[in-house]
């Protein structure tokens, strides 16, 4: 069994990281924490800096969760990479946050949120931050 979450360093993607820690501790199982980057890690603000995932590492370790980070910089869009890690390890969950939109921002949904929800072969688990 495994859980897969899509982390960015946002209130939304720690309540993501919260919620897969507590289902991964739930089931006993693995948690495979995805932070990808389409293009140049450096200046990608959905890319967290090493400082970040050395904490989060940190604190899955003192939970005792077994983790596995990947941070792909393949020029694919976070959806792929998360739908392809959760194939990959067989995901039985993949959590992921969302955030509130404006009106149009409904129209056209978060497309990462919007694909993983539609194409996942597994259940999704949404959360909202606060």
């Amino acid at each position: 069994m495994t859980v897969v979450v899509g982390y960015v360093p946002t209130p939304e993607g720690e309540a993501a990281l919260t919620q897969a820690i507590a289902e991964a501790r739930k089931s006993n199982t693995t948690l495979v924490l995805i932070n990808s980057s389409k293009g140049e890690a450096t200046v990608d603000n959905r890319f967290a800096q090493e400082g970040d995932i050395h904490d989060i590492e940190q604190r899955l370790a003192s939970q005792g969760i077994q983790y596995l980070v990947k941070r792909p910089v393949r020029g694919h869009d976070a959806a792929a990479e998360v739908l392809d890690a959760a194939e990959e390890h067989k995901a039985d969950l993949i959590v992921i946050g969302l955030r509130r939109r404006t009106p149009v921002g409904k129209l056209i949904m978060g497309s990462t949120s919007q694909r993983i929800l539609l194409e996942a072969d597994c259940p999704v688990l949404a959360v909202k931050a606060g």
